[in-house]
């Protein structure tokens, strides 16, 4: 658990997508009193920057890490899963749901049911990972099901119910690099794989850091990126019923 709470505190990768996040929030016109969810929250370190948006829930499957976000102070975290949500129906203004749906069997009962807990009108920005011509090792050690196109993704979050505004790349800095080393793990044995996720000098984190402030600065204009290494969707709940 000390692992998981440095890396996401320090890595550049999670301070990137921090970043990236912030950005697009940014832009949402929430009321004051929104109620905020972060969807498969892990250590429940972005519970601490979506504080700043409402008053803010956390749902963690792992009953372990699930502990570790409590330990924060910052919100109201709870245990289970994507596809029952122990929240009662219409009840949040936005949710986030960051490289978790890669995660779930079926992302349109996932998709589903974070639209039974939204509000009419209310927000789900979700992040997952991109090109499933990109699938290595990587991918079945960590437990996913898929990797997503932007049609895959807007097919899902539509038959869902879900009304979708924006879809982007981002990390598009990585998507080269990242395509090198995918293929080269291909070629090696399972028991040569090293974690991407290690912390580095910090002036090596600050260094990789700075592309992303870059797209941050972009996508926060309203702007898109065409391609890279996770997309991100902002969906909106029209509050109709799911034909």
């Amino acid at each position: 658990m000390k692992t998981m709470l440095e890396v996401d505190e320090h890595h550049w990768w999670y301070r990137g997508r921090r970043r990236i996040i912030r950005a697009e929030l940014d832009r949402l016109a929430l009321p004051a009193d929104a109620l905020v969810l972060d969807a498969g929250c892990g250590s429940g370190r972005t519970m601490e920057d979506l504080a700043e948006y409402g008053r803010v829930y956390g749902v963690e499957v792992d009953p372990e890490a699930t502990e570790v976000a409590r330990a924060r102070g910052v919100g109201e975290v709870r245990t289970g899963r994507l596809e029952e949500l122990p929240f009662d129906d219409a009840m949040f203004d936005l949710i986030t749901c960051l490289d978790v749906l890669e995660h779930v069997p079926d992302d349109r009962v996932a998709l589903g049911e974070l639209r039974r807990v939204s509000k009419p009108g209310g927000w789900l920005l979700a992040t997952v990972p991109a090109y499933p011509g990109l699938w290595s090792h990587h991918d079945t050690i960590n437990h996913h099901f898929r990797r997503y196109e932007r049609r895959t993704l807007r097919a899902a979050a539509v038959d869902a119910g879900w009304s979708v505004r924006r879809v982007t790349s981002f990390f598009s800095f990585l998507l080269a690099p990242a395509a090198i080393v995918r293929l080269v793990q291909r070629r090696r044995a399972e028991d040569g794989y090293r974690p991407d996720l290690t912390i580095g000098p910090p002036w090596l984190n600050t260094i990789l850091e700075q592309p992303l402030r870059i797209e941050a600065s972009w996508l926060a204009r309203g702007a898109t990126l065409p391609a890279g290494l996770s997309l991100l969707t902002l969906l909106e709940n029209p509050g109709a019923p799911v034909p």
